[in-house]
């Protein structure tokens, strides 16, 4: 039986979220975090690397232009949609392989990766501390550790606005998406459970980029209709996903400006640790 994981209402990327999540906040979240985890990636020339929780491929996309031809990149996620169509969006490349995959219970041996990748996947994952133990099952001595997690929302101030707004149309039962993945703020309580999970070498470094977006109904559109939030929206039936989306542009215009391209301050944690090298 696999531990069975992110199936949650709360990590279900499915309909069209996965096409509003590319369009709308790929470019603004989540290529600046891309370029950045890409770089930081360290594997010998005969290496072979593993991303989880791949999404639509942002992140893929990136290690496949940075890492050498020669290295094999096998991406992985919990939920088909989105490998579908991450899979759909790339295209065939050469040394890039898709596996549906729960974080929890890797269908991989042991000491199979000289890195295991993970942007923003891991706030989602129910058992934290055995995805982090299956990260190091299926690294070689002295593997990569890579993955970053979301600073607070009060750190992240569109999101709290997002959240906030959503919020005001269901005073009795607000949707709580939003926690989810900006629940990992605590870096500490992260180091100590990667400690725990037998890492050594561990660096955390908190990391502020700027997204840019072309407008603020572009923003609302991803955060209301690119997120499981939306599934939470409609299954209440109280309130049109369009009211709330203009609602959330609204706010957040208030907020951001009149600039056009608008831009966010994005702040996230990253994490950076090795398997035990003997």
């Amino acid at each position: 039986m696999t531990h069975n994981s992110m199936t949650t209402s709360s990590a279900t990327f499915a309909g069209s979220i996965p096409l509003n999540y590319e369009r709308y906040l790929g470019p603004l979240l989540f290529q600046p975090f891309a370029m950045d985890i890409a770089a930081r990636v360290r594997v010998p020339a005969s290496g072979r690397v593993l991303e989880v929780a791949c999404g639509t491929g942002i992140v893929t996309r990136q290690l496949r232009r940075t890492l050498p031809a020669a290295v094999p990149l096998v991406a992985t996620d919990l939920n088909e949609p989105m490998i579908a169509f991450a899979a759909e969006q790339l295209g065939p490349m050469p040394g890039l392989a898709w596996r549906q995959a729960d974080a929890c219970a890797l269908p991989f041996p042991d000491a199979e990766f000289d890195a295991v990748i993970c942007q923003f996947g891991l706030m989602f994952v129910p058992d934290k501390a055995l995805a982090l133990r299956e990260a190091r099952r299926v690294l070689r001595p002295g593997g990569q550790l890579l993955f970053n997690v979301w600073d607070s929302m009060e750190e992240n101030f569109y999101v709290r606005v997002a959240h906030d707004t959503i919020g005001s149309y269901f005073p009795h039962d607000p949707p709580t998406f939003f926690s989810v993945p900006f629940g990992m703020s605590d870096r500490d309580a992260t180091v100590a459970m990667i400690q725990a999970a037998g890492f050594a070498e561990i660096r955390a470094e908190t990391v502020t980029l700027t997204g840019q977006s072309p407008s603020v109904d572009d923003i609302a559109n991803g955060l209301v209709r690119g997120t499981p939030i939306s599934a939470a929206i409609v299954e209440r039936g109280t309130v049109p996903i369009d009211r709330i989306a203009a609602g959330v542009s609204e706010a957040l215009g208030r907020q951001a400006g009149a600039d056009r391209p608008v831009r966010l301050k994005l702040q996230a944690h990253i994490f950076e640790a090795r398997a035990p090298r003997s």
